[in-house]
């Protein structure tokens, strides 16, 4: 489904997403379809029209969920097709080759989801451990920079904490892969702006996606580090979005919400100097341009 360039792109999220069974805790579980209707609808009314549904394979995907949320707040949402990071592989993937991994990624872009009437838009969230790139993650990601090669579709990958992005990107360029057509995780979770240049030195784009996660990394050296890629005009590279994955996110239950990066971060942006056509840029035309 293309993005509609009329309105607002979320580039990482979850809509449903079931982490629980690995982390043993229900939190993790997030499936309250009416509390997650209403805050897609609310996000609708402020100029949001696509989301980036980054669940892919064994993360509880739920692809039934995605098509009654479609139809009943009017988002926009683009499924993804791989396998997430070690420790959340089915234990299957450890025998099965880089090609049948690219096979089954292509029959998700090019036929559906399972017995949905979704299509995979993405390959993503493919990700890297945190401090190191285990073989198996080597593996997907050699299957996804094939898939990429059949389909042109885009890769969204996953650091954890920030860790490992160069690493990414080496093995993703030796696999052949379209760095241009590659956007980068979780680039917000520790301030080293050297990796961030020199992502986007590489052709990829960079994602500022746990906005709002305050315990992990405050939102003011977010805004710093935006600053200093603005200073470089290099906000072209640049995409925005909240990663909600719990039940505790939600605003009903206590947590930012959906709305939190409109209704808190933005207007920060807005108080440091930020332009609405640099928000357009990351939150508007660069989503258009990669996912599309």
């Amino acid at each position: 489904m293309p993005i509609n360039n009329e309105g607002y792109t979320y580039c990482h999220e979850h809509l449903y997403i079931d982490l629980s069974p690995q982390k043993g805790n229900i939190d993790c579980k997030l499936d309250q379809y009416s509390l997650i209707a209403q805050e897609l609808s609310d996000l609708v009314s402020h100029g949001v029209f696509n989301i980036v549904e980054v669940t892919n394979r064994y993360m509880g995907r739920n692809p039934h969920f995605l098509e009654c949320l479609k139809r009943d707040t009017g988002m926009n949402i683009l499924a993804s097709t791989g396998y997430y990071i070690e420790g959340f592989f089915p234990k299957e993937l450890y025998d099965k080759s880089a090609e049948a991994i690219r096979d089954e990624m292509v029959q998700e872009i090019e036929v559906g989801i399972e017995d949905s009437g979704l299509k995979a838009s993405l390959i993503g969230e493919i990700g890297s451990s945190e401090n190191a790139f285990t073989d198996t993650e080597k593996k997907v990601f050699k299957a996804a920079a094939m898939a990429q090669y059949e389909t042109g579709r885009p890769i969204s990958t996953h650091l954890s904490f920030s860790t490992m992005g160069k690493e990414q990107i080496v093995f993703l360029k030796q696999c052949g892969a379209d760095l241009s057509r590659v956007t980068v995780g979780h680039c917000d979770l520790r301030n080293d702006l050297d990796q961030l240049l020199w992502i986007i030195d590489q052709g990829c784009y960079v994602q500022f996606d746990t906005i709002g996660k305050n315990s992990y990394f405050p939102d003011e050296t977010r805004i710093n580090m935006l600053e200093e890629l603005a200073k470089r005009d290099l906000l072209g590279h640049v995409m925005l979005s909240l990663d909600i994955t719990r039940r505790s996110h939600l605003k009903k239950n206590g947590g930012p919400g959906f709305l939190y990066l409109l209704d808190t971060f933005l207007p920060k942006l807005k108080e440091r100097g930020f332009t609405q056509q640099q928000v357009d840029t990351m939150l508007r035309h660069n989503p258009y341009t990669l996912f599309n």
